[in-house]
């Protein structure tokens, strides 16, 4: 760890809370994953680190929903927490706490912070005009009206503030307003609301916005350029509408009758209320845990992740509520940007507006922890997913660098085990071991791309190194029996190393990779000290590459569902006529399918294994007492030739076979056979007898070609 990095800190940490009401999509998960990497660094370089999140689930489009599916808010809620909660865990995203704003510890909180605002004299109460939406019956809060907005002109903003230029206004102040709802033009109608005097706030804040670590430059500037002001002359701060009237689901405001706090006000109490659950949990537990000293001490940090999106309510009303109640100040809050997908923003119709379960379904959570890894930075960057290159650098980082040291070195010393000594690499661990400091610092800032970029730096070194000694090759002379073991031991040493730094990244290879060499990682500073002496388990594969065929079938089925709830006939497929399908074109039954179903799954080292080769038949010959059999002599070309007997015999003459080009598997161990010795085999299809079908590459191929 870098020497300015405090050690055995206490950290509590949140992701701003999602919306109960739709599925976790992968745009939410830049922040969830950013959030789980940083809190998985810290616990393993020792910190205390707690994680806490929980459901939002109150306001006007939970109450509407539920409305319309016939059920109550709080099954509607118990339901998408649920769902949440399970994508989540399927991406290795591991809270201390999950919990509900519709908590009674919710409730509780959110009565005593209101009880210190009262006392401070922060609220006023003042008729609002407010939109209304007639067909749907219900005010409208900011999120459910869209129109043009009243500063710049810019259209189809949202009811808050403008994405365009930044400015703050109430939806009654929008032109041309539409209702989200149902589409209609709602009406104004005036009802009493409850304000916070931010105003009241203002030196606090610029103080805190000024003068303290909490904020990224670039946010500190936003929020003086936009609400604060200079000094010479500060803007006002607008009051902020905390209360809503009926009918609204949510908590009904104690002494304001018929009124509730907006989601607003609610829902980053929910981290307090998420870290109380914990506590009283640690304590049923028999570790005593204080709310107080997480949110009243001097000695935790308070870290929140959130996008850029709700800047305005993290770092403005948020800090002035704790403020006002005598509660920690976040020490940090690491804002991030937007995701895009090919350069745009995601699309349901284009199948890039994908839902988070729709990536599981077809693919593994890891190549996505590690992508957006290698695209974050500590900045306020928006980052673009692009499916090509996400393909291609998880495949080749982490398959073809680092996963591959493992797979080349470990099934040459699973009887041995790793050397008792560390052997002389040239000073490649130790210099792996001195970026250490550098990488964890880049961790630490949220600056993982750098991180990432030194990572891949280890293993663009260690590869070479594997490739040099080539134990594949050494090990077939028994001679070199102790260099193998040297080799293997310094390249699986190398990888592990590469595994602890990208542990945070990619906790289940790091999981793997102590089962592999009978030693968990655990602790950061197991980067720092070679492991010798050790068994090496059999190799099992660590990760499989990410093929541009399952990505596409995600893609697929994003759109299908787009299409589905939008009421839209699926979309035929390609070359297919209306009413026809591709197996009435060409008559391909479900006979062969059914007789022999398909083989479960392996991963591209399995199939590289197998060395399918470009043939020629030179000569075929009757095999004297074998009905079935055909004694092929086969060229690999620059006279190579090899001997085959294959039971094709009622298929083919031997006349015919002459000159034929057929795929050749090479690297079967040879099979002794009463007739002779048969030195792999030729590939075929079909269920036997009269029906085999040798398979023939197209003209061009020539004999010692490799089929890939």
């Amino acid at each position: 760890m870098p020497a300015e990095t405090p050690v055995n800190r206490r950290l509590l940490v949140t992701s701003a809370l999602p919306y109960a009401n739709g599925p976790i999509h992968i745009g939410h998960l830049v922040e969830y994953l950013q959030t789980d990497i940083w809190v998985r660094f810290q616990k393993l370089t020792g910190n205390r680190c707690v994680y806490v999140c929980a459901d939002d689930t109150h306001g006007t489009a939970i109450m509407i929903r539920a409305r319309q599916e016939g059920r109550t808010e709080v099954e509607l809620i118990a339901d998408m927490q649920r769902q949440h909660e399970t994508d989540f865990a399927d991406f290795l995203i591991e809270f201390d706490n999950y919990g509900s704003t519709n908590s009674e510890e919710n409730r509780q909180l959110c009565g005593e912070l209101w009880a210190s605002i009262r006392k401070a004299g922060l609220v006023k109460e003042q008729e609002v005009q407010q939109l209304f939406d007639p067909e749907a019956g219900t005010f409208l809060a900011d999120r459910f009206v869209r129109g043009t907005c009243p500063k710049c002109g810019a259209a189809d903003q949202p009811g808050d503030n403008c994405s365009s230029c930044g400015s703050a206004y109430t939806p009654a102040d929008l032109v041309n307003p539409v209702s989200t709802l149902s589409g209609a033009t709602p009406e104004v109608r005036t009802a009493p609301h409850l304000f916070i005097e931010l105003e009241k706030l203002h030196g606090f804040l610029r103080d805190w916005v000024e003068t303290s670590d909490a904020l990224q430059p670039e946010i500190a500037n936003y929020l003086k350029g936009h609400f604060l002001g200079p000094k010479d002359k500060p803007l006002e701060l607008r009051d902020w509408d905390i209360s809503r009237p009926a009918p609204y689901f949510g908590f009904e405001i104690p002494d304001a009758p018929g009124n509730y706090w907006y989601v607003w006000f609610d829902a980053p109490i929910g981290y307090i209320a998420s870290t109380q659950q914990w506590c009283d949990k640690q304590t049923v537990q028999g570790n005593v845990e204080k709310l107080d000293d997480w949110w009243r001490s001097g000695d935790c940090e308070v870290h929140h992740f959130i996008g850029k999106d709700i800047t305005y309510f993290h770092t403005l009303f948020w800090p002035g509520m704790l403020k006002t109640a005598g509660l920690a100040l976040p020490t940090k809050v690491h804002i991030h940007g937007f995701l895009t997908v090919g350069g745009e923003k995601m699309s349901k119709s284009k199948g890039t507006f994908v839902n988070a379960r729709t990536y599981l379904n077809h693919l593994d959570p890891q190549p996505l922890r590690y992508y957006y890894a290698s695209k974050l930075s500590a900045r306020v960057d928006d980052f673009d997913l692009t499916l090509d290159d996400f393909v291609s650098k998880v495949n080749t980082d982490l398959v073809g660098k680092v996963v591959n040291l493992a797979s080349r070195a470990a099934k040459f010393v699973e009887k041995t085990g790793l050397s008792k000594e560390y052997p002389d690499d040239g000073g490649l661990f130790e210099q792996a071991a001195a970026a250490g400091d550098e990488i964890a610092a880049a961790y630490e800032r949220c600056d993982y791309s750098h991180a990432m970029r030194l990572v891949l730096a280890c293993a663009d070194r260690a590869n070479p190194f594997v490739e040099e000694n080539k134990p594949w090759e050494l090990r077939k002379d028994p001679a070199n029996t102790d260099r193998v073991q040297e080799v293997c031991t310094i390249a699986l040493n190398l990888f592990r190393q590469i595994a602890i730094y990208l542990a945070p990244v990619l906790p289940k290879l790091a999981q793997q990779t102590g089962e592999l060499l009978n030693d968990p990682i655990t602790s950061w500073d197991q980067s720092q000290t070679p492991l010798v002496g050790t068994p090496v388990a059999k190799f099992q594969h660590l990760m499989q590459r990410v093929e541009t065929e399952k990505v596409q079938a995600m893609i697929d089925e994003t759109k299908q569902n787009a299409a589905a709830a939008a009421g839209e006939p699926e979309a035929s497929a390609p070359g297919a006529a209306a009413g026809t399908t591709f197996d009435d074109k060409w008559n391909d039954g479900p006979e062969p399918l059914a007789t022999e179903p398909l083989a479960a799954e392996c991963v591209y080292d399995d199939f590289t294994k197998v060395d399918l080769r470009i043939a020629r038949v030179v000569e075929a010959n009757h095999v004297e007492g074998a009905d079935k059999l055909l004694q092929l002599t086969l060229s690999l070309g620059g006279g190579e030739t090899r001997n085959v007997f294959a039971g094709i015999k009622k298929a083919y003459a031997p006349e015919d076979l002459v000159g034929r080009l057929v795929m050749y598997v090479a690297n079967l161990a040879p099979r002794k056979m009463k007739f002779g010795v048969s030195t792999g085999m030729v590939a075929a299809s079909g269920p036997g007898n009269e029906e085999v079908f040798l398979l023939s590459p197209d003209e061009g191929a020539k004999p010692g070609q490799r089929v890939h």
